[in-house]
């Protein structure tokens, strides 16, 4: 199992060979649990009963991946255009308001897609305030005389989907801009390149590779969403996978359409793997210069401003100002929910169990990979953080396999031991659910962990080692205390993301458990999307913490 770079690092005194070889051990083991739910998912789906095939491509398959390719390609024109559009506006223009529109473009992002969706539905709805006041100011006095397309629809979906997750492309393209656009720019400016040119000829091409993953995460996002899907009308894989299961109790029909999302989302994978796989761009010997630019004032400066806010407006600042409203008024009308205390309680207990534990996670299997480099320290690392890839229903319905297996097994033999019956002890307890959390965003706390960790010289650890202390003692008094705000960034983002996740906690919450976001669901397949509002408001208000991170991150960078 060990190749011999392993074997090499372990080569040394034995207290040093024993303390590596624990950590590449654990390390192992976490990749093999991360990998669990979809090997479990792999069986149940090949072996499910006979003929399900064909009855899923008949009645099921068609019709959702259909519309499930359909969404992703609008959502993904959207989010890429909007993305490259305001990265491109704030990085090759200056105007007044442009300060506020660098930070205040990536505020979607503490706004989850079911949260618009659900106050859009209102918003929008016939008897909603935006169209009682176009119908007030056209002189109409009821909906049958004037109404606006119905926002279920697709149209609608990709409208809000893209509206709420540009940022993702955003974020890399804008910096891409910033950090490698200045010299190349300057260049095409002293040749006679127009400005509009400078944009499709040289900025877009230069920008490809960062538009391609930023897309694809937008893909991911849009692939893992069911609140927005549901509630709009379109019948996703998604969708598909959670009535499947909820609905008709049917999880090897759930588990073979699983697996059909999954070969989806490997396609989008090598999609965005090929469109880049010619990109390849050399740094100059000279410090790069920052984007220069260009000065906008009075009615140029304006419509760019008005561009700018677009998006952000529509992806934040109309479902939050809805949110705030409709909270208020709950507040005066009937007060917090009796069932708000529990709601909180359960989602942050839950959310911080799964943070501690995913960041431990993620902590041994980066950490092994530093003193323990080789291929075993690394496909560790990569299958312990292929989850992320993974949409949450994907990543339940394989934890419900396993650990329902396990479940039943325990109870079986307890019962033919003891005569005692266990029960559901993990599903029933949630303990699945903190594994669908820890399997899915595993991928956040190491990535984040050994982004940390590249920064310490190696010469630090050269120098324990020569005073013969331990990896173990190492990290303890050299690598934590200089990658403790890497390990508190990626807590922070594990902890908001387990929060806002839909998909996994529908499928593997125990019985009579609601969180916020269950909460949210449940009242807006009801109608009655007053109700959530304070829930719906607590999920934004802890979403725009990573927000405020980046935000940071952006003007230490620039």
């Amino acid at each position: 199992m060990f190749s011999s770079r392993d074997t090499a690092a372990f080569a040394r005194p034995r207290s040093r060979i024993t303390s590596s070889f624990y950590w590449l051990a654990v390390s192992c083991l976490i990749a093999a649990l991360a990998t669990l739910p979809v090997i479990a998912l792999l069986s149940e789906a090949v072996r499910g009963s006979e003929g399900l095939w064909d009855h899923l491509r008949a009645t099921v398959l068609a019709t959702a991946l259909s519309q499930t390719i359909i969404l992703l390609a609008g959502v993904g024109l959207l989010a890429g255009c909007l993305g490259t559009l305001s990265a491109w506006l704030v990085s090759a223009y200056d105007f007044r308001g442009r300060r506020l529109l660098e930070w205040a473009l990536l505020l979607p992002l503490a706004m989850p897609t079911y949260i618009v969706a659900y106050a859009y539905l209102d918003i929008l709805h016939p008897l909603g305030p935006v169209q009682g006041f176009l119908r007030l100011i056209l002189g109409y006095s009821s909906p049958r005389d004037f109404r606006l397309p119905d926002i279920r629809s697709m149209t609608g979906c990709i409208l809000l989907l893209g509206s709420v997750l540009y940022p993702y492309v955003y974020i890399p393209v804008r910096a891409m801009f910033l950090t490698q656009a200045g010299n190349l720019l300057d260049a095409a400016r002293m040749l006679g390149t127009s400005r509009h040119a400078l944009f499709t000829r040289v900025a877009v091409p230069l920008a490809r590779p960062a538009i391609a993953v930023g897309t694809s995460l937008a893909l991911m996002e849009a692939l893992n969403d069911i609140g927005a899907s549901e509630f709009l009308g379109v019948r996703t894989l998604t969708v598909s996978i959670y009535t499947t299961w909820v609905t008709k109790s049917d999880l090897p029909g759930a588990a073979q359409i699983a697996l059909s999302m999954l070969f989806l989302v490997v396609a989008l994978v090598a999609i965005e793997r090929w469109a880049r796989r010619r990109q390849r761009y050399s740094g100059s010997a000279q410090k790069s210069t920052l984007l220069t630019p260009t000065r906008l004032c009075g009615i140029r400066g304006l419509l760019a401003l008005s561009f700018g806010l677009l998006p952000i407006i529509i992806g934040f600042a109309a479902p939050a100002l809805y949110l705030i409203v409709e909270a208020w008024r709950r507040l005066q009308f009937r007060g917090i929910s009796a069932g708000f205390a529990s709601e909180a309680l359960n989602t942050i207990l839950f959310s911080a169990t799964a943070t501690l534990v995913t960041v431990a996670a993620g902590l041994v299997v980066a950490y092994a990979m530093r003193i323990a480099p080789g291929r075993t320290s690394l496909w560790s690392y990569r299958l312990a953080t292929i989850g992320y890839a993974a949409p949450g229903t994907v990543i339940a319905i394989g934890v419900l396999i396993a650990l329902g297996g396990f479940d039943r097994f325990v109870d079986q033999t307890m019962q033919q031991w003891f005569g005692v019956s266990t029960g559901l002890l993990l599903i029933g307890s949630g303990s699945a659910l903190i594994f669908a959390y820890a399997a899915r965003f595993l991928t956040i706390a190491g990535g984040g962990i050994d982004a940390g960790l590249s920064r310490i010289p190696s010469s630090f650890d050269q120098a324990s080692r020569s005073l013969g202390r331990t990896p173990a003692a190492t990290f303890t008094a050299i690598h934590l205390p200089l990658s403790k705000a890497a390990m508190a960034a990626a807590a922070l983002l594990v902890f908001v993301d387990c929060v806002k996740e839909l998909p996994a906690t529908l499928l593997l919450r125990p019985l009579n458990f609601e969180t916020f976001s269950t909460h949210l669901y449940g009242e807006a397949a009801r109608g009655t999307y007053e109700e959530a509002s304070i829930a719906a408001l607590a999920i934004v208000l802890i979403g725009i913490l990573p927000v405020i991170l980046l935000a940071r991150i952006g003007r230490v960078r620039r």
